[in-house]
């Protein structure tokens, strides 16, 4: 199809919309080790990297893990534990050490973009809630002492529990007790440093308490019939949304409705006990994938649609050595043994999950991890329903400002024949995912593209791979 490498010559030579992730949101995962299980830090990379997962945040700085992550091109979040906050809030000597020994030490090898400053600090039994914003501006002057502060910013979880009221979103508020001691000085902060405030948001839980009022499909980003805020009019579809919209309807109403959100944890149990409603593998594939699906597809948030959702998925692994009921254990994309624990393609935007109605979900086995000889390799192809429109617009752009590789898709090359948009597409797309790492949300050109795990068949081209 000559008309299509005339198209991509000419079109090259113009600016083209980019359709990479920067334009929608981002996907991290959460890599959390309360387990004996866990495989080591160096298999946990190659998985990581297999899913195309470019950003992960820990609860810890360990040192294993720290190096294991360098030179992979994985973005890191360090933290440091909330047992921390006392000695980081009255020594700056204290948080220069700790700066020196956990962060400096391993860049730029290993990429740390932030440090979370604790975690859910206000409903922390131990309340170290008065030294959270010494500690973070202790933390941030290190950082400046090392020459880091422009890299790695400052921030500190906080859970939707902080909130006095978040119905309807637009009446979201702060509790009183928290506004003037903590609050309006750590929203200060990270308006002054262009921080993110940090959030961990589940709908699973607010779902699980009021069952008879919240129904499952708005919870789970299915087809519902939405709410509208009386408040402000807007329309929501899903009860993710309108807790992270209440919590821009708080900051707004202390004055900081400027200031960027990252949702640093969120996720649905694929097990519970009995009382804990709605925790189940159909549920959890449910929601993650709808949530993936959401992030790299849309927009921001009714209230903030102009601002991309940037979320951190909880968590990697099931983690057997947790305590408390059944569903804390059984948060995990991934069993130990690195097998799946429900079939959703988790980080693809045509991700279609098992419905909730389904009692055959498939649900992988922990001794029966997938012996397929494609584990862990992806491909990227085009979508078929696509216009034509649309489809020849992101192959102009992948072969042009892209920088993909299109020489085997021209007459006469290896992979010409078959002689079609969406072939030609798909081999200019996947040339474009896998040079860019296979990175989250670099298989999508505006939902024009979707993620495999089997090699794409097109005639008798062969589709390269990463590895």
């Amino acid at each position: 199809m000559a008309v299509l490498v005339l198209s991509v010559l000419i079109l090259s030579c113009f600016s083209a919309i980019p359709f990479t992730y920067a334009d929608s949101g981002m996907i991290g995962v959460n890599y959390g080790r309360i387990a004996d299980n866990l495989p080591a830090p160096e298999k946990v990379v190659e998985l990581l990297k297999s899913q195309g997962i470019n950003r992960v945040k820990l609860f810890d700085t360990d040192k294993t893990v720290l190096t294991a992550l360098a030179n992979s091109g994985i973005k890191v979040v360090v933290s440091l534990p909330n047992e921390n906050l006392t000695a980081a809030a009255a020594d700056q000597s204290y948080t220069d050490n700790w700066v020196q020994e956990n962060v400096k030490k391993y860049t730029p090898a290993t990429d740390i973009e932030a440090i979370a400053v604790g975690n859910e600090v206000f409903v922390d039994p131990k309340n170290t809630t008065k030294y959270l914003v010494a500690a973070m501006t202790n933390i941030r002057s290190s950082l400046v002492k090392f020459g880091l502060d422009e890299s790695v910013k400052v921030s500190s979880p906080i859970a939707l529990s902080a909130l006095a009221n978040s119905y309807p979103p637009s009446a979201g508020s702060f509790k009183p007790d928290l506004i003037e001691p903590v609050i309006k000085p750590m929203l200060d902060l990270l308006r002054k440093t262009s921080s993110h405030l940090m959030v961990n948001a589940y709908p699973f839980f607010a779902y699980a308490a009021n069952a008879d009022k919240i129904p499952l499909d708005y919870a789970l980003f299915k087809e519902n019939a939405g709410n509208v805020d009386n408040g402000n009019g807007l329309r929501y579809d899903s009860l993710f949304d309108a807790q992270i919209d209440a919590v821009f309807a708080a900051m707004a109403a202390v004055g900081f409705g400027d200031v960027k959100l990252t949702v640093t944890e969120t996720g649905w149990p694929s097990a519970g006990d009995e009382n804990e409603i709605g925790a189940g593998a159909a549920n959890a594939a449910a929601y993650n994938g709808g949530l993936v699906k959401r992030v790299l597809t849309g927009n921001g948030t009714p209230l903030k649609p102009k601002d991309p959702l940037n979320v951190y998925l909880f968590a990697l692994f099931n983690e057997n050595l947790k305590t408390g009921p059944t569903s804390e254990r059984n948060y995990g994309l991934f069993y130990p043994n690195e097998a799946k624990v429900y079939d959703v393609p988790l980080f693809s935007t045509s991700a279609t999950v098992a419905p909730v109605s389904d009692s055959k979900a498939k649900v992988l086995p922990v001794n029966k991890p997938s012996s397929s000889s494609h584990v862990g390799q992806t491909w990227c192809v085009a979508n078929g329903k696509t216009t034509k429109e649309k489809l020849q617009e992101a192959l102009d752009y992948a072969c042009g400002e892209g920088g993909a590789d299109c020489r085997p898709i021209q007459k006469g090359a290896a992979c010409y024949d078959p002689e079609s948009l969406e072939a030609h597409a798909s081999y200019a797309f996947n040339s474009y995912y896998q040079k860019n790492a296979r990175g989250v949300g670099t298989c999508d050109f505006g939902g024009s593209a979707y993620v495999v795990s089997q090699p794409p068949k097109y005639g008798k081209c062969e589709f390269p791979t990463g590895h």
